[in-house]
């Protein structure tokens, strides 16, 4: 982050999201404030608290994909949640907790696999070791003798040109019996929630007081050395410093993403499900003021993780959350609406632009495909239209019309090899003209 100053962020986002640029300034000064927070003295930096955005837009404008590529930027923990999933304690729902610990989750996965990656290399000669031995197994210890010291050497000799034909991918068609050990269950779980995730924990929680079963498994040698060198990674890693880390990271850059927060304010009735949203928003108040949240990797504090809300308001406001919730989101960013020159812009302009995408999606079958621009404006007007006549769902209208448009080139590209298509206003009409003139037809097809 030393190099990431809030224009670098910016510009870093401007390539994947197109316009926006207050939604993009807020967050950048965000990211930028966690780094300065880190470098002021430690009593100092505990008062420094983050300045929690709520982002306010209709949806398809960007608001999920600007928090996400933020994360990516600062290679922070980062848990996308829906606020509707939440209901209030005593209720059957997700408990608002549930995403302090998904976010430890995440960043336990990240921290295992760049402590992971360090020790690769040693994992990777270890695991050699070990398929090497299931090659050629060592010769029997016996008293010392000439024809033994002999022997010592012809297995060394072997078992070095062995490796090498092994580097080399030699051997990657023979076949090795290895021992793979997992943890048995001794008895099944029955619950109607969460099933799998259940077992998973008690398997983790019980750990070593389960019984291993080892069972012998025929692979290939690849196979082999890539279950081998995973199980010897796994021995040279520390997990406690992982955990530590892992926990550290989530408190001092985790990043939380509540979208849908507009479906938990309450519109002020003292009944029905208003005041279960505001039960929500009082069960969230605590994690985003800051709370010791228990995890099975140990407590997690939440003062300084950066909650990012987002939601379309449009039927609530944001004065209808709890004034205590509003307190704690400071910074209000609005998003703007995207038109026609937008469109045109998303279709071309970014990273991973969803023309980008097509074409080289299709270039996999050897089918050339170009788009004209005045294919390009049509596209954009359809989406237009037809989130005018239907149901507003901004740029995410995009990849409706496209993947119509494109339907059948798709579908025939394999027996297309070779060829090349252009894709211009008059071909993009004839597929999509249909459709938009009839409503009921592209309310159920776009």
């Amino acid at each position: 982050m030393d190099n990431f100053t809030p224009k670098k962020i910016v510009g870093e986002l401007d390539k994947y999201i197109i316009g926006q640029d207050n939604a993009k300034k807020a967050v950048a000064i965000a990211l930028r404030n966690r780094w300065r927070r880190q470098q002021l003295p430690a009593d100092l930096k505990d008062e420094v608290l983050p300045k929690n955005i709520i982002m306010i837009g209709p949806t398809g404008v960007g608001k999920t994909e600007i928090a996400r590529r933020l994360a990516r930027l600062a290679n922070a923990p980062f848990l996308k949640i829906e606020a509707s999933k939440f209901t209030e304690v005593g209720y059957v729902g997700r408990d608002v907790e549930s995403m302090i610990r998904d976010l430890t989750e995440i960043s336990m996965n990240m921290v295992k696999t760049e402590h992971m990656e360090k020790v690769q290399e040693k994992a990777k000669i270890l695991a050699e070791d070990r398929v090497l031995d299931l090659l050629l197994p060592p010769p029997r210890a016996s008293r010392g003798t000439i024809d033994q010291e002999e022997e010592k050497e012809s297995y060394k000799d072997t078992r070095e040109r062995l490796r090498k034909q092994l580097k080399e991918g030699k051997l990657d068609s023979r076949y090795v019996d290895i021992e793979v050990k997992e943890k048995m269950m001794p008895f099944g779980v029955i619950s109607n929630v969460g099933l799998e995730e259940l077992e998973i924990n008690l398997k983790e929680m019980l750990g070593s007081f389960l019984p291993e079963k080892s069972k012998r498994k025929k692979v290939k040698v690849p196979e082999a050395l890539s279950m081998l060198t995973q199980e010897e990674a796994n021995k040279l890693i520390d997990m406690e410093k992982v955990t530590k880390e892992a926990i550290e990271r989530v408190e001092q850059t985790g990043i939380v993403f509540i979208d849908e927060i507009d479906k938990v304010a309450s519109r002020g009735h003292a009944h029905g499900p208003d005041v279960s949203r505001e039960g929500v928003q009082r069960d969230l108040l605590p994690i985003v003021e800051g709370s010791t949240v228990a995890t099975k990797h140990g407590p997690v504090k939440t003062e300084h993780i950066l909650f990012i809300a987002a939601g379309a308001f449009h039927i609530a406001k944001p004065s209808d959350l709890i004034p205590e919730l509003q307190g704690r989101f400071p910074i209000r960013v609005e998003l703007d609406s995207l038109g026609k020159d937008e469109f045109v812009r998303i279709l071309t302009e970014p990273h991973n632009a969803l023309i980008k995408q097509y074409t080289a999606l299709l270039q996999t079958e050897d089918v050339k495909l170009e788009f004209t621009q005045d294919a390009i404006d049509e596209i954009a007007d359809i989406a237009v239209t037809v989130n005018e006549k239907t149901e507003n769902i901004g740029a995410r209208r995009l990849h409706t019309v496209i993947e119509k448009l494109l339907e059948d080139i798709s579908f025939d590209a394999p027996e297309m090899k070779g060829k090349e298509i252009t894709i211009d206003r008059q071909y993009v009409r004839e597929k999509l003209s249909d459709v938009v003139k009839d409503e009921d037809l592209s309310r159920y097809i776009l």
